[in-house]
């Protein structure tokens, strides 16, 4: 049975956030809070938006941060915190407005309702907690939380102390009961569920970065084989099966890719660049085309991918036609520079990133300007047609 639940409110902050025109692309940005304090965007394969976009999670550094959410209606901030402390790891349900996260040892479910704003008292926003399993003895998380494609299950990476290895986890949501995915030792922090398919799962193996398990029959396959020095990092799925990665003949490109997980098939979204070799002029070049990280909107319209220096570029995904969203996010080249790891709402209309535009350490939301759709409208696949 699932456990019990208690309630309690957040803490509501008054608005604090500014909006600026980017100088070079024209696009509307707003950063939530534009205080002192080190606001950072979810990693970027972490669905930040609530269901119904009245909450947008963020992660914000200090005693009195942890997991923060912006109120879009109100530009207010609330500190999601629990009775029994922070919360980290977290991902937001594909439906209904909770969110997963970590406590210590405790994988929570929380619920967040948000009522009417009250004149000169702000929004009240209620928090409604469930633990939803502990983790075994003797495993610690070694990934973030990621949800699966109908919302029945988590999966995530542990490490097993006494054994001296990772394994992977998956945990009915409703009901708390866990078991291990194989005996699968995965290389780095990436454990992630298909946005399609329930069972789905992928991880980075060895020698090879991309590999798949159903996570019912525990028998992993690889998905993509790499070629002698070929460079894959940053995985994401998207829409229909299909996984979004980086990478290129060598680790001096950085393309946006796409492969099909049903069919094997590979396409370039986002082509970067690729210098023989670099020098001080040629190394300034090549990494404002070397993509980093990159995901896909709900819709399947548009892919995004962001850079060593911060800028944001969005893909039309049929087309493959780059569109500089907004520039000059992270302080290149400097100790403490954060990557933007970006990252789409879900109505697809908006990228939430990590900011250093402004000096310091900032969460920014851009907002796709609406020229682009009228310029380049989008027809979709062709409908089917009758056998001949």
């Amino acid at each position: 049975m699932p456990n019990a639940t208690r309630d309690y409110p957040a803490p509501v902050l008054p608005p604090q956030g500014r909006r600026i025109t980017d100088p070079l692309t024209g696009t509307e940005l707003l950063f939530v809070a534009a205080g002192p304090d080190r606001d950072l965007a979810l990693y970027f394969h972490q669905r930040a938006w609530l269901a119904d976009e009245s909450l947008v999670l963020f992660q914000r550094g200090g005693p009195e941060g942890g997991l923060m959410g912006y109120l879009p209606a109100t530009g207010e901030l609330a500190r999601l915190t629990t009775a029994r402390g922070d919360l980290s790891g977290a991902v937001a349900a594909r439906e209904g407005n909770r969110v997963f996260a970590v406590r210590g040892r405790e994988i929570i479910e929380l619920a967040i309702s948000l009522g009417s704003a009250v004149a000169q008292r702000g929004s009240q926003v209620s928090l409604t907690e469930r633990v939803i399993a502990t983790l075994p003895e003797r495993a610690s998380m070694a990934t973030l939380l990621q949800e699966n494609a109908d919302g029945t299950l988590l999966g995530f990476g542990v490490r097993w102390e006494d054994q001296g290895r990772r394994g992977i986890l998956v945990v009915d949501v409703q009901t708390g009961e866990w078991r291990e995915v194989g005996r699968i030792d995965f290389a780095s922090a990436h454990v992630l569920f298909s946005r399609t398919t329930p069972h789905l799962m992928s991880f980075n193996g060895r020698p090879e970065r991309l590999w798949l398990v159903d996570a019912r029959e525990q028998h992993p396959w690889c998905l993509y084989r790499e070629a002698p020095g070929e460079y894959v990092t940053h995985e994401n799925w998207w829409v229909d099966d299909q996984v979004l990665f980086l990478g290129g003949r060598t680790d001096q490109e950085g393309h946006v890719k796409v492969i099909n997980a049903r069919t094997g098939v590979v396409r370039m979204i986002g082509q970067g660049v690729w210098v023989p070799e670099p020098h001080a002029e040629a190394e300034h070049y090549l990494n404002h085309w070397y993509w980093w990280e990159t995901g896909g909107s709900e819709d399947g319209r548009w892919v995004v991918a962001d850079n060593w220096f911060g800028d944001v570029v969005v893909f039309d995904a049929q087309t493959t036609r780059p569109h500089w969203l907004t520039l000059g996010h992270r302080a290149y080249g400097t100790e403490g520079a954060t990557q933007p790891t970006a990252a789409w709402d879900r109505c697809s209309r908006r990228v939430a990133f990590t900011s250093q535009m402004l000096g310091g350490v900032h969460f920014c939301i851009a907002t796709l300007p609406e020229e682009w759709d009228d310029r380049l409208p989008y027809y979709g696949p062709l409908p089917d047609r009758p056998a001949m």
